[in-house]
């Protein structure tokens, strides 16, 4: 056997030991999502997209001839891509064994999402990146620049700068980057991004949001209608299904959960306490800690992520119906109202949780953060102090993209979890004594 053959034989094994341990840590956790007892009718759609994605490695849907945009934030306006005729895919990933390959090419202290990207570029096995034409990438980190150039030699980059603040300049600036973005994908895909065909990217998506916020609105029924892990799961999904496609399959939960407020049926008859679950993302199939948190008696209320709620809650607002009026909506909502803690005055994610906290009777919150991931846990003091204030109790946890954490956060978790119980104690005797 030459050296050529062994070299090669060698990576035949490599590949298939990584295809074989992604696809089974997959899906071990689409499973323990399946098996968790009171999810809606109408789940189906999204556990086949994250199937079909992880556990069977296979592209995004995508019609004869449609080219693929990858994405790595929120801050990407999918109408845009839409509108050049290709389909987005959001590339954020929470791959625990590509993690692990990229821990070794990645500096130490880069984040699990950075760590993973490069073990997804040194293994080229993933077909959702492997198939893009375009990546688009916002510069909302350090680490975010270096994705870049890790895979300028891939496909098309395009990277846009996020501004620090949110003036008026800044507005302006970001509105010539769409612009810039827009020559760039007709340059890929082709196709002349016209005044019709912005607008239905604007109806595709905005179908979308219109079952979200009914989604929301529903979850936050009390009793519960669902749970938080069920809830992230489907918006997790919504990252590799068209949107138009999610939105139909999202009105099938909607039309699932109000028959369960006519039926009087709930997930649990006990009263859970009641979590918001804020930080760094949490992206599929690093779904340990929502999946712990309802575990172990609590039921997340909230998200607070940008790959949850937040991902598609701010629909951008047309003030002015002409096609500059139509970027200049997407640039304000990108910026305006985003909570990301990119932003050097942040008062704007203080003011979001605390209205989150509010509308869901949150009683405790969870703070994610990704080890590495500094502009998250640069926030986690002042938020603490904040909802301090408000008598909410927080805690900050700490992981990365491997299970080898997950008892020290169970213990955790519950021991947190019992603590916002026995606040709740006093209340309950009260009841008790009055009652007699």
């Amino acid at each position: 056997m030459t050296v050529k053959t062994k070299a090669k034989t060698l990576k035949e094994r490599q590949d298939k030991r990584f295809i074989n341990k992604e696809t089974q840590t997959a899906a071990k956790y689409l499973r323990r999502l399946e098996e968790l007892p009171g999810a809606p009718e109408g789940m189906e759609p999204f556990y086949q997209a994250l199937r079909r994605i992880y556990v069977d490695m296979e592209p995004a849907p995508k019609k004869p001839g449609q080219k693929t945009i990858g994405t790595y934030c929120v801050m990407t306006p999918p109408e845009l891509i839409y509108a050049a005729g290709a389909v987005p895919v959001k590339l954020c990933s929470g791959n625990y064994t590509a993690f692990s390959i990229g821990d070794n090419v990645a500096p130490r202290d880069a984040c699990p999402l950075v760590k993973a990207v490069a073990g997804f570029k040194q293994t080229g096995l993933m077909p959702i990146y492997e198939d893009c034409s375009m990546m688009v990438i916002p510069i909302t980190c350090d680490c975010k620049k270096k994705i870049a150039g890790m895979l300028s030699d891939q496909c098309d980059i395009m990277t846009m700068h996020i501004p620090a603040s949110r003036e008026d300049e800044d507005i302006e600036e970001y509105v010539s980057q769409l612009y810039d973005l827009m020559e760039s994908l007709e340059n890929v895909t082709g196709s002349r991004i016209s005044y019709e065909s912005l607008s239905e990217g604007f109806r595709k998506v905005g179908y979308a949001q219109y079952e979200l916020s009914e989604f929301i609105r529903l979850k936050k029924q009390n009793p519960y209608l669902i749970r938080g892990s069920h809830a992230m799961a489907a918006l997790n999904a919504s990252a590799y299904m068209p949107a138009d496609v999610w939105g139909k399959a999202l009105h099938r939960v909607n039309s699932s959960l109000k028959k369960s407020i006519s039926e009087k049926k709930t997930v649990t008859s006990k009263k859970l306490p009641r979590i918001l679950l804020t930080g760094s993302p949490i992206v599929f199939p690093n779904v340990k800690i929502p999946l712990l948190i309802e575990e172990m008696g609590g039921i997340i209320a909230g998200d607070e992520t940008c790959m949850g709620e937040r991902g598609m809650w701010d629909p951008a607002v047309i003030t002015d119906d002409s096609f500059d009026g139509m970027i200049r909506a997407l640039a304000n909502r990108a910026l305006r109202p985003c909570p990301c803690p990119t932003f050097a005055d942040n008062s704007q994610r203080i003011y979001r949780l605390k209205q989150l906290i509010k509308e869901n009777h949150i009683q405790g919150v969870i703070y994610h953060v990704l080890r590495g991931c500094l502009v998250y846990d640069y926030e986690y003091k002042r938020i603490e102090e904040e909802l301090g204030q408000l008598g909410i109790p927080v805690i900050r946890l700490e992981s990365d993209y491997n299970e080898e954490d997950i008892e020290q956060l169970r213990i955790r978790i519950e021991a947190f979890i019992e603590m916002i119980k026995l606040r709740q104690a006093p209340e309950k005797a009260a009841v008790v004594r009055r009652s007699f």
